[in-house]
């Protein structure tokens, strides 16, 4: 078994230097290494055989090494090393050209690259980004892969020292830690500790012929979730309500009236990320205690494979010919010949779309969810979204009529839904015909009536008050000296309409 842990760190002055000054170094070395691997790419397939001036060879894929360098690119197996390695053993001629590198521990150099190398593999294995290169805002970690040490709430970190930290909870026994990831945020710097226990089994997964009740999830932005139980989850919206646009708003424009590279616009800039980061954690709690209830709902749960990051891009400009006729998007965009700006395309009023699907974060609650999931031994069914909001429950039609806004109605049964329920039992439905799910279905509880029915009187029969009333519950009342409630007598009786009070049979005439 794999776990995380992650704890916020308690560096003294030159501890914390130090970190800052590794950030700024290793970013500078991963933009150096993604440089190298980009002109040893053009060079070797773009431009063909090509002649290094410095070792005076021919570059060829299969003799030349990154970047032209003259370390031998095969193993001693006789094996041709991958370009992280080939980076890796080059890292001391790399520390004697800059010798201001060796106050870094060599792991961290070392899995530097392979963060690189991991980057590279996303982008031809997973079809993600081209590896880009970083700034100060984009890169501020480190990992250390061996040599860190846990003895109460201090942790050692080869090269920084004794570092103490807030010990939240205990490491268990007899995990081992894998790695350690330095990170700085806005309020301080964290350490994530990787442990590893493989005595410990993985959490249990269940099978699909073991999964008897099954819940269909519909992300949303007038609700964050709706269910197919007919319940939904609020959306805090937490950066795009008034209060935090506002507030935003504000700590941005005094970044930006700041001279650049001041120290003023450094603390403005701090201000405007401490407030961007609580937010960012008040939504994370959020999502784990919405993902927390969601898992305990059934044994199953179907949401939709979202391409989330094609949702929110923006538009393609519109080209148009002279006549005003619409063609192709490949078409190079034109211009309105009266005011000579871009034809609309509709990205502004798609912006605030945009925004909101950003605050809701769909992906990372998904995340959250499987991983409850799997924690809880439950599994998380992923299904195709196509028609999911346009389809009837009832009759199966489909048809973009069906749904207008946040109403359902169908054109062909007449069923009428919210379309976000409708979409969830849609969901819901796909899973189990996807996968072949037998679900039992839950019988209805019988609710007892609040009023019984009324007698049934026969042809010849009068109502009367004894015939129609009903027989209800009766009512006592507790059991003390006060019977009637408002009486202090010791012997409390009601009156009735006509008499009095000095007619009461065991008080004395006189």
């Amino acid at each position: 078994m794999i776990l995380g842990y992650c704890y916020k760190l308690r560096p003294n002055i030159s501890q914390s230097d130090k970190i800052d000054r590794w950030i700024n170094m290793l970013r500078a070395n991963y933009n150096w290494s993604l440089a190298d691997r980009i002109d040893t790419y053009y060079q070797r397939y773009i431009c063909g055989d090509y002649c290094d001036l410095r070792t005076k060879v021919v570059i060829t894929p299969l003799t030349c090494s990154i970047g032209g360098a003259t370390g031998n690119p095969w193993s001693n197996k006789g094996q041709k090393k991958s370009p992280v390695n080939i980076q890796i053993t080059e890292l001391p001629l790399f520390k004697k050209a800059r010798p201001w590198y060796d106050e870094i521990d060599s792991t961290v150099l070392q899995q530097n690259l392979r963060r690189l190398d991991k980057a590279y593999n996303n982008f031809f294995q997973q079809n993600k980004g081209f590896p880009k290169f970083k700034n100060r805002s984009t890169f501020h970690s480190f990992t250390y892969a061996t040599g860190v040490k846990i003895k109460g709430n201090k942790i050692y970190l080869p090269k920084l020292g004794w570092v103490k930290f807030y010990n939240s909870r205990p490491i268990p026994d007899g995990f081992k830690i894998k790695s350690v990831t330095v990170r700085k945020k806005s309020n301080g710097y964290y350490v994530s500790v990787r442990i590893e226990d493989k005595s410990v089994p993985t959490f249990p997964v269940k099978q699909l012929e073991e999964i008897t009740t099954i819940t269909g999830l519909d992300m949303g932005l007038g609700k964050l979730v709706y269910c197919s139980d007919c319940s939904a989850i609020d959306n805090p919206k937490f950066t795009t309500n008034k209060i935090t646009k506002r507030l935003q708003k504000i700590r941005q424009k005094r970044v930006s009236r700041k001279k650049k590279r001041s120290n003023n616009r450094r603390k403005a800039q701090q201000k405007l990320s401490g407030f961007q980061y609580r937010i960012a954690i008040q939504r994370e709690a959020y999502q784990w205690q919405t993902a927390k209830k969601i898992v305990q709902k059934s044994d199953a749960i179907a949401i939709e494979d979202l391409q989330i990051s094609n949702m929110i891009k923006r538009c393609k400009p519109k080209g148009a010919l002279s006549n005003g006729e619409e063609t192709s998007p490949w078409v190079a965009p034109k211009y309105d010949e009266n005011t000579g700006r871009f034809l609309k395309n509709g990205q502004s009023a798609k912006r605030a779309l945009n925004r909101l699907i950003a605050d809701a974060s769909w992906y990372s609650l998904t995340q959250k969810i499987e991983y409850m999931a799997a924690k809880s031994g439950k599994i998380v069914l992923r299904v195709n979204p196509r028609h999911t909001s346009q389809e009837c429950s009832v009759c199966h039609h489909i048809d973009p009529n069906n749904r207008e806004g946040e109403k359902f109605l169908c054109t062909n049964c007449g069923h009428a839904d919210d379309a976000n329920f409708q979409a969830s039992i849609n969901i819901k439905n796909k899973a189990i015909n996807q996968y072949g799910l037998n679900i039992v279905k839950k019988s209805k509880k019988k609710v007892r009536r609040d009023l019984p029915e009324p007698k049934q009187l026969s042809l010849f029969q009068t109502p009367t008050s004894e015939l129609t009333e009903t027989k209800g519950r009766k009512h006592y009342a507790r059991k003390s000296k006060r019977d009637v409630p408002g009486n202090l007598s010791e012997y409390a009786f009601q009156l009735g309409l006509f008499n009095q009070e000095n007619n009461h049979p065991d008080r004395d005439s006189s």
